[in-house]
C-alpha cells in the first residue's frame, strides 16, 4: 500500500468534525499554551516553559515536573503545525517560532537535548534508559519538527531536530563504542520514520531498525543498565531491587520484538512500538515485523480492547492485564493508548488495507479519544471509565484514578496536548490512494475536499457526510483522469454487511474485498457515489469469557457508543435492568450539547422502597416486583459534561 494523504491534500468540511477542529484551533491549542505556561489558575502547574527558558540560560531556577515534561511541549508543538498547514494563523506561527527560539537556545552544542539531564543532572546523560525517557523526549521533538516544517516550510525546528537525530547516531548503535540500547519509554522509532520520509536520509530509517531489532534481546541492556547504576531509580530516588527479564514485559523489553505474541505491559509503550513496527515492515518489506504486527494486532483489539475502543485494562502501571480481562469500574483505559492505537490502526492499513484497522480507529477516534475532552475544550480525562460511582472514586482508594469529572490539567499531561495533535491531523487518517492498486480507499466518513495522485494521474474528490447520525455519504468526482481506477468505501462493522451503494442515482452492485466496497471503472468528472450503510440504534453483547459483563447489553448507533448517567435515569444505575425484547428508539435532542440522537428503551427498576436502611441483606422472596422505566442513553463522548453522577455503559439485561 501506498501512505496516506497528507494534511495539505485532505481538507475537512464536516458538520460534525468541524466543530471539533475549531474548538482545537480556537479553544485548545490557546488553553494548553497558557498551561504550559502555568497561567492556568487552579490546575496543576507544568513547568515546561519554564524548563526550556532555565535551560537556555534565560532565567534561573530548578527543573520542575516529570522527567518527560519536554514531551508536552512537543506535542504541543506537532498539533499547531498540523493547525498551521489547514488554518494558517500569523499570531500562532509567531509564538510557535519564539518557542522554536527557545528551544534551540536550550539545545546543545553536539545535538542533545533534553531540560532535566541540563538542569537537574548534567552528565548523566542515557545512564537511565530505563527510566528516564531521553529517547522519548527526543521522538516527540522530531515528530513536532516534521509536522512544523512540513506546514510552514521553515527549517530552523527541522534542524534542530536533524541536529539531535545525528548525535543520538553517534551514541546508540551495533558498531563498538557505541551503546546497544533502546528507550524505556517507546517513541524515537515511530519518530525517526517520520524524519526518514522527510529528508530521505537512510540513517534515521537505519537507527529506528536498530532501535526496533534491538530490544529485548540478550544480554538485556535495560538490566545491565541497572546494575551499572547499582540499582538506583530516579522515582525511588534510592537503590531498588533490579528487574527481571520478566518484569521487562511492562517495557515490551522482555524478548525481541518479533517474538512476541501478546499485548503486555505499558499500553501506551506497546502501541507506540507496534507503531513503528508496522512503519518499518511497510518501508523494508520486514515479513517478520509484519507477521508480529498481525498477530500484536490481532490479540490486543480481539481480547484486550474495550467497546469504547479503550486498551490497558489496569491502574497499576496503566498496563495491559490479561485476556478478556476488562473491568468496568477500574479500567484504565488512558486517553494516549487510544491514540496510539489509532497510530497502529493507520499503519496497519498502509500495510493492507482490511475494513477492521479501520473500524478499531473510527472506535476510538468517535468514543474513547473525543470523549476524553469535555465541550469547552479546557477540561480532560486521563483515565476512560465504563462506569464510574463518584462516591468510590473519591473514598476508594483502588478506584481514586477514575474521575467522575474531567480535570483541568493533570502534572503529568500527556494526554491533553496528544489528543489536540490527533485531531490537528484528522485529515490524514480519512482516505488512502494506492498507486499500486491505482485505487482510492475512503476509510472515515468525513466531509472533506481531497485530491490524490494515482498511477492514471491525478484525482479529486469531495465528500459529504451526514454520518455520525445517519447512514449516508455522497462522494462526487471532481477531477478524473482518462483511465480507469478504483473507488473502495469501508463496509463498517457497525452496519453488518447491510448497505446500498448507488452510482448516478441507480442502485450499484459492488465487489467486497477485505470489507471494503469496490467499483472500478472509467470514471467521468461529476460522477456521484452515494453510500448508504444501515445506521440503527442495537444492543451489543460481550464475549463470555468478558466476566465483568456477563448478562449486560451495551447500546451501540453507528460509530457510536453509548451510556447512561445519572442526570437523565437517577441515581444507582446498577439497579437498572433492560428489557431484551424491547425496541430502541433514538431521536435527536437539540438541547443536548450542541445536539445529538439520543436513545431509549423500556427497562425496569429493582425495588427501592421496601428496604430498610440497616437491612442490607434480605430472602430473594421478600422483593417485590422492579418498577417500568423508560431508560434514556446519551452517547459516551458527552458523558460527563453535564451535572455530575453515576455513568454506565453496560447495563443489566432481562425480559420481558
Amino acid at each position: 500500500m501506498e501512505l496516506p494523504t497528507s494534511v495539505q491534500q485532505v481538507r475537512i468540511m464536516d458538520g460534525f468534525w468541524n466543530r471539533f477542529t475549531a474548538l482545537v484551533r480556537e479553544t485548545v491549542i490557546p488553553y494548553q499554551w497558557e498551561a504550559l505556561n502555568d497561567r492556568i489558575p487552579d490546575a496543576e502547574p507544568s513547568y515546561a516553559i519554564r524548563n526550556f527558558r532555565i535551560a537556555a540560560g534565560r532565567e534561573e531556577g530548578k527543573y520542575g515536573g516529570m522527567v518527560f515534561q519536554d514531551s508536552d511541549v512537543a506535542k504541543w508543538l506537532e498539533a499547531v503545525g498540523y493547525s498551521l498547514a489547514n488554518h494558517p494563523d500569523p499570531i500562532l506561527e509567531r509564538i510557535a517560532d519564539e518557542l522554536i527560539e527557545l528551544i534551540s537556545e536550550a539545545q546543545h552544542t553536539n545535538g542533545y537535548l533534553n531540560t532535566y539531564y541540563t538542569i537537574k543532572e548534567p552528565g548523566n546523560q542515557w545512564t537511565n534508559l530505563y527510566e528516564a525517557h531521553e529517547l522519548y523526549c527526543a521522538g516527540h521533538m522530531i515528530e513536532a519538527a516534521v509536522a512544523y516544517f512540513t506546514a510552514t516550510g521553515k527549517r530552523k525546528v527541522l534542524d534542530v531536530a536533524c541536529k539531535l537525530a545525528d548525535y543520538i547516531s553517534t551514541v546508540f548503535g551495533g558498531e563498538p563504542g557505541k551503546l546497544r540500547g533502546y528507550d524505556g519509554h517507546q517513541e524515537i522509532e515511530l519518530a525517526l520514520v517520520k524524519l526518514f520520509k522527510t529528508t530521505g536520509e537512510q540513517r534515521y530509517l537505519k537507527l529506528a531498525q536498530f532501535f526496533i531489532n534491538e530490544r529485548g534481546t540478550t544480554p538485556n541492556y535495560l538490566i545491565e543498565e541497572c546494575k551499572q547504576r547499582d540499582g538506583y531509580s530516579i522515582w525511588a530516588d534510592k537503590k531498588i531491587k533490579l528487574p527481571t527479564v520478566e518484569q521487562l514485559s511492562y517495557n515490551q523489553a522482555h524478548k525481541p520484538v518479533r517474538e512476541q505474541e501478546v499485548a503486555v505491559g505499558h499500553s501506551v509503550r506497546a502501541v507506540y512500538m507496534y507503531t513503528a513496527m508496522a512503519d518499518l515492515a511497510h518501508l523494508t518489506n520486514d515479513q517478520g515485523l509484519l507477521e508480529a504486527s498481525r498477530r500484536l494486532w490481532e490479540n490486543m483489539t480481539k481480547k484486550q480492547m474495550y467497546i469504547t475502543g479503550g486498551i490497558g485494562s489496569t491502574h497499576h502501571g496503566e498496563a495491559f492485564s490479561f485476556d478478556y480481562d476488562l473491568p468496568n469500574d477500574t479500567v484504565y483505559a488512558e486517553t494516549c493508548a487510544s491514540i496510539g492505537l489509532i497510530f497502529f490502526a493507520r499503519r496497519m492499513l498502509e500495510l493492507e488495507v482490511k475494513s477492521e484497522y479501520a473500524d478499531v480507529l473510527e472506535r476510538a477516534l468517535y468514543n474513547n479519544v473525543i470523549g476524553s475532552m469535555s465541550q469547552d475544550g479546557k477540561h480532560y480525562f486521563y483515565v476512560n471509565p465504563l462506569e464510574v460511582w463518584p462516591e468510590a472514586s473519591e473514598k476508594n482508594p483502588g478506584r481514586r484514578h477514575v474521575k467522575a469529572v474531567r480535570q483541568k490539567w493533570f502534572g503529568c499531561s500527556c494526554c491533553p496536548p496528544n489528543v489536540a495533535r490527533l485531531l490537528s491531523s484528522l485529515n490524514e487518517y480519512i482516505y488512502t490512494a494506492s498507486t499500486k492498486d491505482n485505487a482510492i480507499y475512503t476509510h472515515l466518513f468525513i466531509g472533506s475536499e481531497a485530491q490524490f495522485k494515482l498511477a492514471a494521474g491525478q484525482v479529486a474528490m469531495k465528500q459529504e457526510s451526514r454520518l455520525p447520525w445517519e447512514g449516508y455519504v455522497k462522494l462526487e468526482l471532481a477531477a478524473v483522469t482518462g483511465a480507469p481506477f478504483t473507488l473502495a468505501v469501508r463496509i463498517p462493522s457497525w452496519c453488518y454487511g447491510k448497505a446500498v451503494m448507488k452510482i448516478n442515482g441507480a442502485e450499484s452492485s459492488y465487489e467486497v474485498t477485505n470489507g471494503y466496497a469496490t467499483v472500478n471503472r472509467l470514471w467521468n468528472k461529476g460522477d456521484i457515489v452515494e453510500w448508504e450503510p444501515a445506521l440503527e440504534a442495537q444492543w451489543i453483547a460481550a464475549h463470555p469469557q468478558i466476566r465483568a459483563n456477563a448478562g449486560k447489553a451495551a447500546i451501540e448507533r453507528g460509530p457510536f457508543i453509548y451510556c447512561l448517567e445519572e442526570t437523565d435515569n437517577g441515581g444507582s444505575l446498577s439497579s437498572i435492568s433492560v428489557i431484551r425484547e424491547a425496541n430502541l428508539q433514538s431521536h435527536f435532542d437539540n438541547e443536548l450539547l450542541g445536539g445529538a440522537i439520543l436513545v431509549e428503551a423500556k427497562g425496569r427498576l429493582d425495588d427501592q422502597t421496601s428496604w430498610q436502611a440497616d437491612t442490607p441483606y434480605r430472602p430473594l422472596t421478600q422483593s417485590r416486583s422492579a418498577e417500568p422505566v423508560i431508560i434514556k442513553a446519551v452517547p459516551y463522548y458527552l458523558w460527563g459534561n453535564r451535572t455530575p453522577g453515576e455513568m454506565s455503559v453496560w447495563i443489566r439485561t432481562c425480559h420481558e
